[in-house]
């Protein structure tokens, strides 16, 4: 990856549609898992998603090799669709990006508040 890619996130782009097409070979079940697995996900995704690329990259991976075991989808993920994507991106309670934000505001209005008060 060059510093161009990197920049404009063309590198993301082309891993995107690198998974849309294997997840396009996916069985229709699977294909709604992965589905609801990208919005489920994306709460916890930095500004760039360049952090979820790994993990999506092993969800993907995942589904591809159960399905071609013969396996339902349900007995790979369960019920819990969005417990699976939280235990993926740190845990239940992992911080998400509102997190991150909430966090990062309330820093600002405490220094402007300190500079107002001192």
């Amino acid at each position: 990856m060059n510093f161009w890619e990197t920049i404009t996130g063309s590198d993301l782009t082309r891993e995107w549609k690198a998974f849309e097409v294997r997840a396009a070979a996916l069985p229709a079940d699977y294909q709604a898992a992965w589905e609801k697995i990208k919005i489920c996900l994306s709460p916890y995704s930095d500004f760039t998603g360049r952090n979820l690329m790994p993990i999506v990259d092993g969800v993907l991976g995942l589904l591809e090799e159960t399905a071609s075991d013969g396996q339902r989808v349900h007995e790979v993920l369960g019920d819990d669709i969005e417990g699976f994507c939280a235990a993926l991106a740190g845990g239940e309670g992992a911080r998400s990006y509102r997190d991150r934000w909430r966090e990062q505001l309330n820093r600002n209005v405490a220094r402007k508040l300190g500079r107002l008060g001192g």
